[in-house]
């Protein structure tokens, strides 16, 4: 190196204050949008409480309940890849103010029709297919914004800051929305949640970051585009075919069977302790994947998973809370570890322009196996009983997880 040369660049450990777990909330770009996306996790909790009730309150019918809530699971089914295409083509902040806009006059709606004795299954059906519509479109944009608003060296406690907060709107959320509902009932409530989800377009404002360079373009040929890196890196979509499996059996095995085996053992209000296990479990895994996590990040997480058939086993085989709390809290810690894992290697790994569109094949991939786990898990329990079908959808994650450690890539994949 000759006297003229410049001296060659050093990487640098970022000070002390650049490291800890509160580090991306000096930045206000990301605090608006954590802030953002926990009022609207916290929003559709509270909405799915208050719905729930007053649909029961107009009919009674648990037929109809299914109906109007599986509205809301199509439409985030049919729309993902829309979100992704809108993510990479418009300024991701504004995408997220105009769903938020929308999800709330959708929750008045329905709160208006509730208050003023209107409302049809028809109708909260159709309103919550437009809120499902809006999750889904939000959702890309929300997930791909992450990198813009935090340094590169933040990114992991930045998705993991993010992730609790998350987690922490859902627990409130539902909490929250049964005890509005009892104080107020469900129409109240519902009018509560379209200022919740206003509140979130509004702290969406305060993010203000450069809108992707991509988009513009043919919205088919930016969806085979997205596609085409989607399918580009295995590691990606064998991990999403992972989740598939896994959030089938999940659904079924615990949102399905869980509560027909807690009736005839733990009961019901013990029911929802165990259930809040998990949630602490999340939060304790994203405040430890703030702080650590292995270079083979995503390796780590996706050994993790096979821990989601532990509650699966203890409902079928030991279902007392000293085992289903337990089994729920570490189920939490190593699908947040996973979560924080797969978030940072997506943002490291897929170009910032087409990120959200990948994103939106992660969560179509992540929707369309929810309907078939609900829907055949009792059929198959009457069929076989409820302990086999339990224990059949354990060894099936079991096996899921396995399959995608078997690929290279995700055993290879390091984080920087």
């Amino acid at each position: 190196m000759s006297a003229g040369d410049p001296p060659a660049p050093r990487t640098e450990r970022p000070p002390r204050s650049e490291r800890g777990v509160r580090a991306p909330l000096r930045y206000r770009d990301f605090r608006g949008l954590a802030a953002g996306r926990g009022l609207m996790y916290f929003g559709n909790a509270l909405a799915t409480v208050a719905l729930a009730f007053a649909v029961l309150d107009l009919t009674g019918s648990p037929v109809d309940l299914g109906i109007v809530l599986g509205a809301r699971s199509v439409a985030l089914v049919v729309f993902a890849l829309l979100g992704g295409v809108l993510a990479d083509r418009l300024p991701r902040s504004v995408v997220l103010q105009g769903a938020c806009a929308l999800a709330a006059a959708s929750q008045a709606a329905i709160a208006a029709a509730v208050l003023t004795g209107t409302a049809s299954v028809s109708l909260l059906a159709a309103l919550s297919l437009v809120n499902g519509g809006v999750a889904a479109v939000g959702l890309p944009a929300a997930v791909s914004l992450t990198p813009q608003t935090v340094p590169a060296h933040l990114l992991r406690q930045a998705n993991a800051v993010a992730r609790m907060g998350i987690m922490l709107g859902m627990a409130v959320g539902m909490s929250a929305g049964g005890g509005a509902v009892g104080l107020v009932g469900p129409g109240w409530t519902l009018a509560a949640d379209a200022a919740v989800f206003a509140a979130a377009g509004a702290a969406f404002g305060f993010v203000r970051v450069a809108p992707p360079r991509g988009g513009g373009g043919n919205p088919m040929r930016e969806l085979a585009e997205g596609w085409t890196e989607f399918t580009a890196r295995p590691w990606v979509w064998i991990v999403v075919l992972q989740f598939m499996v896994v959030n089938a059996v999940w659904s079924g095995g615990v949102k399905v069977l869980g509560p027909a085996v807690a009736d005839a053992t733990i009961g019901r209000g013990l029911w929802g302790v165990v259930l809040s296990a998990e949630t602490f479990g999340a939060l304790a895994g994203g405040l430890l994947a703030a702080r650590w996590q292995p270079r083979r990040a995503l390796l780590f997480g996706v050994s993790l998973v096979a821990l989601d058939a532990l509650p699966l086993l203890t409902l079928g085989y030991a279902p007392t809370v000293p085992f289903l709390l337990p089994a729920m809290f570490l189920t939490g810690v190593a699908l947040e570890q996973f979560g924080v894992a797969w978030e940072v290697s997506l943002q490291q790994n897929i170009p910032p322009e087409k990120l959200a569109r990948v994103y939106s094949y992660d969560a179509l991939g992540s929707f369309v196996a929810l309907p078939l786990g609900e829907t055949a898990a009792g059929p198959l329990a009457a069929l076989v009983g409820i302990r086999p079908t339990l224990g059949g959808g354990a060894a099936l994650i079991v096996l899921a997880c396995l399959a995608a450690l078997s690929v290279p890539g995700v055993r290879r994949l390091t984080t920087r």
